[in-house]
């Protein structure tokens, strides 16, 4: 008779778990040589957070990734970190970090399931097909159990699936929602198939926003793969740490990850450049999935009317619908980038208090917010700058 059993380990290194493994549970869809749904589990770019210590010791993310194994077979793995901060994260939590504090409880480290420093939604519970409902089980059980031998205050897993979503609340974990704004593609064969749908004053406000930017006094590339050279991603290092600095502090991704990037992760990679004289002024960098393109980090140097807009979403449009792809994901955040065709979406994740009096409290604010949440994705929508059907209206 088989062996049901299900062992789970927790590992300090990616380097400990052969990549064929994570990824044949990461991104099985590969097999057939096409790109990875989701670039953000795959192996070698969560490898490459590591190698370039963006993740690790000192940095408040200590990898200890879960890999489930059945009869010696590795059938489900997720990213697990113990965090000290809630940095990096886009779900925040700083008030429930305070509030437990405060009552004299001990809220670090806890356990997050996670893509640092990466607001993209996909699968967390990393499984082999047809192995989902026994190896997220497994996942999130070893989840607990750590957080539970270790007295930690609490487990998140954050942008995950709604599948996820659901499996998980039957496990005990509470759901959460939030928002961040993607531009959906409708079978856009042009930029200008997509304005067409805009309502006129949209329309012209895009164009006159887009010429602006053009105008800045050099010319806009888009660059992937072996197109991107060394001295790029030192211009681009430049622009990431000034906004990095402004945003968050510190930069969270260190110099030497976009060196490692280059290496194994450069077709995965559009870096869009503004250069004058030939030089590089303003960037931004996206990730490309199967169906999807992810926004990511901007910076510039100088700064020049509307180059922001035109570097992250409409350059951004232009390469999905070049790529056929379904969506682009512009992070989180930004109720501007409403004006600019990119719609509400909800977002999903799912959390576990150790202590039952708090996570009662915890629990109630989620249900309040998951209200406030959708009136808010439907407000927005409603005030989307696509046109309505009936023309009478159109502003």
């Amino acid at each position: 008779m088989a062996d049901d059993t299900i062992e789970v380990t927790a590992h300090a290194s990616l380097a400990d778990i052969p990549a064929a493994d994570w990824d044949a549970c990461a991104c099985p869809e590969t097999a057939d040589g096409g790109r990875p749904v989701d670039p953000f589990t795959t192996y070698r770019f969560l490898r490459a957070l590591e190698d370039s210590r963006s993740v690790g010791t000192g940095t408040g993310w200590e990898p200890r990734h879960l890999v489930a194994r059945r009869g010696g077979q590795v059938i489900a793995a997720a990213p697990l970190y113990a965090k000290s901060h809630s940095q990096g994260e886009y779900i925040f939590d700083h008030n429930w970090a305070h509030a437990y504090e405060n009552a004299g409880g001990r809220y670090y480290p806890k356990l997050q399931i996670a893509v640092p420093f990466t607001p993209a939604t996909g699968r967390r519970l990393l499984t082999r097909p047809g192995l989902e409902a026994d190896g997220r089980a497994a996942l999130v059980q070893g989840a607990l159990h750590l957080a539970s031998r270790y007295h930690l205050s609490s487990l998140h897993i954050t942008f995950c699936t709604e599948d996820e979503r659901a499996q998980a609340a039957e496990l005990g974990l509470m759901p959460r929602s939030s928002q961040q704004f993607h531009w959906l593609n409708r079978g856009y064969d042009t930029f200008d198939d997509f304005l067409a749908d805009l309502s006129s004053r949209k329309r012209k406000n895009i164009r006159k926003e887009r010429a602006t930017a053009q105008a800045f006094g050099g010319q806009i590339v888009a660059l992937t793969g072996d197109d991107i050279r060394p001295e790029h991603w030192d211009a681009f290092w430049e622009f990431y740490q000034d906004t990095g600095a402004r945003k968050w502090g510190t930069p969270y991704l260190t110099r030497a990850f976009f060196d490692r990037a280059q290496e194994t992760l450069r077709d995965d990679m559009l870096l869009v450049l503004a250069l004058r004289g030939g030089r590089p002024v303003a960037g931004a960098l996206n990730f490309i999935g199967r169906s999807a393109l992810y926004g990511r980090y901007w910076g510039a140097i100088e700064d020049h009317p509307c180059l922001h807009f035109e570097c992250c979403y409409y350059q951004a449009i232009d390469a999905a619908i070049a790529r056929g792809l379904d969506r682009v994901e512009a992070g989180a955040q930004g109720a501007h980038k409403l004006a600019r065709g990119y719609l509400p979406v909800a977002c999903h994740s799912m959390h576990w208090v150790a202590d039952e009096g708090f996570a009662r409290a915890v629990d109630q604010y989620l249900q309040a917010e998951a209200g406030a949440v959708t009136e808010e994705i439907e407000v927005l929508t409603a005030y989307g700058p696509f046109r309505r059907t009936d023309a009478a209206i159109d502003p």
